[in-house]
């Protein structure tokens, strides 16, 4: 336990931490600080290249196995399975209807690529490195849970099959996803040698960058704290305890493939995560009758600023008290 207060502590008063929180507390006083939105737009795009390209680099020095396509197969085997356990926690303890519970679950088997690329951000300025491949996890995440989600709200009939086809296919060619999926193999084709070349660009100016994006983040979490306020308790201790069921879960799957110090936290805080872009953009098209004040709200403005400020420390302590430092 101390341990983790430790390292709590030292993440909360990092400087990438800081500036998110400096965005929440300007937009609950109203300020007029804002990030134009082409510029996070763009920054956000760099973020995810840069991901994916480091993430194929460091996979060019190990190369493909059966122990990495094992770890693919259990990630998406998470992603389908984790919303069941959202699903039917969110039914028994906080009050949610079929629609409402299902198409929040499914935000809870897809990844938050920002909290993914802060923890890694985490590793790297505590002195620890991550297999390469779990870039291609974040990618492989995203969709499974979508089809668990309708799967689970009662839309697999026709009209509910050929919308999450439509729905799958606009996810999987999604910008984010071409270009992490992209980037991720230009780096493992190119290697060293294309890291030489793209260092000054997608490696050198990444932490300050991030600090920026998570200024904009901060911003849009503190402008839905009214949203947030209005949640009843169960909402909100559900926003908190699912991130940690499902980090936990990730952390044993994890210890079962063998994953390093970093590569466990990595792996644990995707299990934890809870996406606020593509599952949201997904569940209006496919699931129109669900509440978007519910499930954007949760994912957006409960589990990512705990995951931030506490989820992180929190499973990297746990990683190496399993896994040993």
């Amino acid at each position: 336990m101390v341990v983790a207060l430790e390292i709590a502590r030292d993440n909360l008063i990092s400087p990438i931490v800081l500036f998110f929180l400096l965005g929440v507390f300007a937009a609950a006083l109203k300020s007029d600080l804002a990030i134009p939105e082409p510029i996070s737009k763009a920054i956000s795009l760099y973020l995810v290249a840069a991901i994916g390209f480091n993430g194929g680099v460091e996979l060019s020095h190990v190369g493909l196995g059966t122990s990495i396509l094992l770890a693919i197969f259990c990630a998406i085997a998470l992603s389908f399975g984790l919303p069941v356990v959202a699903y039917a926690l969110a039914r028994r303890f906080t009050g949610l209807d079929r629609i409402n519970a299902a198409a929040t679950a499914a935000h809870y088997g897809s990844v938050s690529v920002v909290t993914f690329v802060a923890a890694a951000a985490f590793l790297t300025a505590n002195g620890h490195s991550y297999e390469g491949f779990l870039v291609g996890l974040l990618a492989a995440m995203e969709t499974p849970a979508i089809l668990s989600g309708l799967l689970l709200a009662g839309k697999t009939g026709n009209s509910g099959g050929n919308k999450f086809r439509r729905t799958a296919r606009e996810v999987l060619l999604s910008g984010s996803i071409v270009l992490i999926l992209g980037a991720f193999a230009i780096g493992f084709t190119t290697g060293d040698k294309g890291l030489a070349v793209m260092a000054p660009l997608l490696k050198d100016p990444y932490k300050a960058i991030l600090a920026i994006f998570l200024l904009d983040m901060g911003l849009l979490v503190g402008a839905r704290i009214r949203d947030f306020l209005k949640m009843g308790p169960a909402l909100l201790a559900f926003g908190i305890y699912m991130p940690l069921i499902g980090g936990t879960i990730g952390l044993a799957v994890a210890y079962m493939l063998g994953l390093s110090l970093g590569g466990s936290t990595l792996f644990a805080v995707l299990a934890a995560s809870a996406s606020y872009i593509v599952v949201p953009a997904a569940m209006r098209e496919a699931l129109p009758q669900a509440n978007p004040a519910i499930y954007v709200t949760l994912s957006l403005s409960v589990t990512f600023p705990f995951n931030l400020l506490i989820g992180i420390p929190i499973y990297y302590a746990l990683a190496r008290l399993t896994i040993g430092s």
